[in-house]
């Protein structure tokens, strides 16, 4: 089922709808590889972060505790 928004609407809902609503989008995205060509610039920052977890787990979060944190299924 596809639910179809103005802007104006989609701004009334609450933070975790609009949240939900951008996670929907993200991931139908996702879903087409070929899209998603990263730049060198975008490459260097996700080397950057592998790098800073690697030398520092116990500082990072999983994508998991950071929905708990902050409510977002």
């Amino acid at each position: 089922m596809t639910n179809c928004f103005t802007f104006s609407e989609i701004k009334k809902l609450s933070v975790n709808e609009r949240i939900r609503i951008v996670q929907e989008i993200w991931d139908s995205i996702v879903e087409d590889q070929r899209a998603l060509s990263l730049t060198e610039a975008q490459r260097d920052e996700l080397d950057r972060r592998l790098d800073r977890q690697q030398e520092a787990p116990e500082d990072c979060r999983s994508w998991d505790e950071i929905k708990r944190k902050f409510d977002v299924s």
